[in-house]
């Protein structure tokens, strides 16, 4: 088991020759375990997608972030990496210094921190989610952990979502997590073509945070509903229009028809103004 002290070690804490880079080749950032299962591979999708796709609607602040999924989360070089299925980090970028192709994982010593919440989806009862994972990330101060099990191999709850308090983590009551202004919640729907029960981000009004397709086609609904309007509004100026053209050409000929009754009365003596 791990030292409790030395994986909860901070970037200030950590000594001077381990705040560089350290050689990949001493690090197993990849071990080619595949994910779980197809459902799950589309769950961390579903995750990260509807956060890099709609970054003005769930982040109007514009606050920097870092969403990934089955990526390495490293407190300090010589520890085995925790790899949850889906992670957000608020506060921090991948920039210049971070070069996409040699960081192959999350170092908190670059980054400063480790994630604000992970997220582990059960795909069968070997992964320790509620064992040794729940006590290793608390033991790194991740705020929020949640465990989405979409089978119940567990036995237990559908999906929970903890928080840590005094080193160690709590069911929360409510779905909204402060630190990011993210919600979960679970969802019944259609996702890449299957419909299931998902695990999905939410406002803290228990409103989904949409895919790239939601998005577009709330776009287009909005878009044709504009255009609906628009032609209504023609329609209604052309009918304007013809029935201002039709009265007019009434009035011109009740004009007409006025101006030969005066002259037939002229015709006959007859003053039409009398």
């Amino acid at each position: 088991m791990e030292n409790p002290t030395e994986s909860a070690i901070l970037p200030d804490m950590i000594a001077a020759d381990e705040w560089l880079l350290p050689n990949l080749d001493t690090l197993i950032t990849e071990d080619g375990t595949p994910v779980g299962n197809m459902f799950s591979a589309k769950q961390q999708r579903l995750l990260v997608e509807t956060l890099q796709g709609n970054v003005p609607l769930w982040n109007p602040d514009g606050r920097t972030f870092v969403a990934d999924a089955n990526v390495g989360l490293f407190a300090v070089p010589k520890n085995t990496p925790l790899v949850p299925d889906a992670f957000v980090s608020m506060d921090v970028a991948l920039d210049g210094a971070q070069d996409i192709h040699t960081t192959k994982a999350y170092f908190a010593w670059i980054f400063g921190k480790m994630p604000e919440v992970v997220i582990e989806v059960v795909s069968n009862r070997k992964g320790g989610e509620m064992e040794r994972k729940f006590q290793q990330y608390a033991r790194q101060h991740i705020p929020y952990y949640a465990v989405f099990d979409p089978n119940q191999e567990l036995g237990g709850e559908l999906f929970q979502l903890y928080e840590l308090k005094r080193g160690t983590y709590s069911p929360m009551a409510d779905f909204w997590m402060s630190e990011i202004n993210l919600g979960l919640r679970t969802w019944e729907g259609e996702y890449e073509g299957v419909t299931a029960t998902w695990l999905r981000w939410c406002d803290d009004r228990g409103r989904l945070v949409p895919t790239t397709a939601e998005s577009r086609n709330h776009e287009k609904i909005r878009a044709d509903r504009e255009k609906d309007r628009a032609n209504h509004e023609t329609a209604r100026a052309d009918h304007e229009t013809a029935r201002a053209e039709e009265l007019n050409a009434e009035l011109t000929a009740e004009r007409s028809r006025a101006a030969r009754l005066a002259e037939q009365l002229r015709a006959l003596g007859i003053n039409p103004e009398s």
